[in-house]
């Protein structure tokens, strides 16, 4: 490390669990976050401070006045801007050394296979269904780790997948009904929660990285912002997974739009 890294980093280098060789870690580390807006503003930006190599971000929308209410990486001024190129300009003035890499696109079941092979560890802060079936799917058959956050109104999850002890289909074997939930923007979602679970999910990813701490590998937890608790969900690995179970089906991806709305059909 520079001179300059020693400093910018130099809380970590004082933490015995990481110090400089977990901070190389971290500085050699690529790590993909899918979805830009409530989850991966915090979530990124923590790791950018923290110094994460190369930082990947995938997102197809654009800033809309809305999400400033939550979506903290995006400011006033980059209103209509690509979602990706609005954070990357935010990452790279909080930590000139991170290498930003965008893609303005919908990660789908043409596109995640390549994409995510090209990344150590994978974070969801995605808000669909059929987009957190696909990167499971996808991070299981490629080997890498998932980070998987989730919010609604003032309640939020997040647990961590590691490939061979549980995937997103062990906790919810199908999909519930598109009408279920309602539409987000009719919703709501309280503003600071967010910022609770996506921090969550960067320390879990930060954890990961430098291999240290227990992280939340087959344990959901659990976030009620209104009442302010915390509690913890244990699951295991679904032998009967058509995933990561003892005889999978799936070996390749489908049709996640499709899937998720097999409920509604059936």
């Amino acid at each position: 490390m520079s001179p300059e890294e020693r400093e910018r980093y130099s809380r970590h280098l004082a933490l015995e669990e990481i110090g400089p060789a977990g901070q190389e870690r971290l500085l050699a580390a690529r790590v993909l976050m899918v979805g830009v807006g409530a989850l991966g503003s915090p979530a990124a930006m923590y790791l950018a401070a923290a110094g994460v190599g190369t930082i990947g971000l995938a997102d197809h929308d654009r800033v809309r006045l809305s999400n400033l209410q939550r979506q903290v990486v995006h400011r006033t001024a980059t209103v209509g801007a690509l979602k990706v190129e609005a954070a990357a300009e935010t990452l790279r003035a909080l930590n000139p050394g991170v290498q930003v890499e965008t893609l303005a696109a919908a990660v789908d079941e043409g596109n995640a296979m390549e994409l995510l092979a090209r990344f150590d560890l994978v974070v969801d802060g995605t808000d669909s269904f059929s987009a957190r079936y696909l990167l499971s799917d996808a991070s299981y058959l490629l080997g890498k780790p998932l980070v998987h956050g989730s919010i609604f109104r003032f309640e939020g999850q997040v647990t961590v997948f590691l490939p061979g002890q549980g995937c997103y289909r062990c906790l919810y074997p199908q999909p519930p009904p598109p009408d279920m939930l309602g539409d987000s923007d009719q919703v709501g979602v309280f503003a600071a929660l967010p910022g609770v679970i996506g921090t969550i999910q960067a320390a879990e990813t930060l954890k990961l990285i430098t291999a240290e701490g227990e992280a939340l590998v087959n344990r959901v937890l659990l976030h009620d912002a209104m009442a302010m608790t915390f509690r913890e969900l244990r699951y295991r690995r679904n032998p009967s997974c058509p995933l990561c179970g003892d005889h999978p089906t799936i070996r390749r991806l489908v049709d996640y739009v499709a899937f998720t709305g097999a409920t509604v059909a059936s």
